[in-house]
């Protein structure tokens, strides 16, 4: 039976190639022309450890030199020395170019739908189905060409990846920028876009521990590709999506959001608005007002943040001032180039 892998490396590329089932990962990625670091292939060394964030395998002889029980623990692996036993995500803390060439995928996208759902955001629907099957993990990113332009800009998949290539794209509508005036003025049903994917360090992660989730304006686009997953295989954690906007007529996709609700285990949506809004009677103020600082305090968590610089630093220094248990922090920040980060939530 063959399985697939992906290979995630700290400058945010991803590759994927099969794997037979049980196979040793190292021989599987030198045989799709990935070429890792290694050196001993006795698991002595550790040259070509990572570290292994879903899906499951077994480990043959690892040297407690080279990776220690705290290591082990925290789901490391000698590449050399595993044997993949599901479909299955592996983190190396080292750039791509090292072990391969990761140039993202160049694909043609047909733009089949294109919504304004809100005074700031627009949905656009995209047809890749004339490339060859697009890869990527919920949570990751394409860079999308301006028709007409050599300008490009960042977008996190709204959806979890199909057969069909089928992908969705939250965009939010500044006042004056190259994307947003396309979408408005120019953007229509049979249009060409070029792209380029998966991009990004941001992604899903094997859901072992409660799950907390906060965005801020279309930092919602990569959560409702999470929770499409989620939903789809089960996930018996609780689950927390904060969703922090400006105004309420900033919020989106609020009945597809409902729909986890009624599909997940343990699903709980707290929408703040931080502005000024007479319609609004819900949660006010920033996000992190709004945390359950009892139950982040009680057991280990895995936070993910996608938004606006500062929300994500409040995000991360609320962390440090009020919580004592041990988590892990993901986040991504909107930026001109994206940047996604992993780090323990308390060093």
């Amino acid at each position: 039976m063959s399985l697939k892998v992906a290979f995630s490396f700290a400058d945010g590329k991803t590759l994927f190639f099969p794997v037979k089932e049980n196979e040793i990962l190292l021989d599987a990625a030198l045989r799709n022309g990935i070429k890792l670091p290694l050196d001993c292939r006795e698991g002595v060394c550790g040259t070509c450890q990572g570290r292994c964030e879903s899906g499951r395998y077994s480990q043959e002889y690892v040297d407690e030199e080279a990776l220690s029980a705290a290591d082990l623990a925290q789901g490391k692996v000698l590449t050399c020395q595993t044997r993949v036993q599901s479909d299955a995500t592996f983190y190396f803390d080292f750039a791509s170019s090292l072990c391969s060439q990761a140039d993202p995928t160049p694909l043609t996208g047909v733009v089949t739908a294109v919504r304004q759902v809100s005074p700031s955001t627009a949905i656009l629907e995209l047809d890749a189905s004339g490339n060859q099957p697009l890869d990527f993990l919920p949570g990751q990113y394409a860079r999308l060409q301006v028709p007409g332009t050599a300008t490009s800009r960042a977008y996190s998949f709204a959806n979890q990846p199909n057969g069909d290539n089928r992908l969705e794209f939250l965009i939010r509508l500044l006042p004056d920028g190259a994307m947003s005036n396309y979408i408005r003025e120019r953007c229509r049903p049979g249009d060409q876009i070029a792209l380029e994917a998966p991009l990004g360090a941001f992604y899903l992660r094997q859901a072992d521990r409660p799950l907390v989730m906060v965005a801020g304006g279309t930092g919602l686009s990569a959560f409702l590709g999470m929770l499409d997953q989620l939903t789809e295989r089960g996930c018996e954690q609780p689950i927390r999506l904060y969703y922090g906007v400006r105004h309420s007529t900033d919020l989106c996709a609020l009945e597809r959001i409902a729909g986890y609700g009624e599909r997940l285990a343990d699903f709980r949506f707290v929408p703040v608005v931080s502005g000024p809004d007479e319609h609004w009677d819900g949660r006010r103020g920033y996000v992190t007002e709004h945390f359950d600082l009892a139950a982040l305090s009680e057991t280990p968590f895995d936070l993910y943040v996608c938004g606006p610089p500062p929300m994500v630093e409040s995000t991360r220094n609320w962390l440090s001032e009020k919580v004592s248990s041990a988590g892990q922090l993901y986040y991504e920040k909107f930026t001109d180039s994206s940047t996604s980060q992993a780090e323990p939530a308390h060093p």
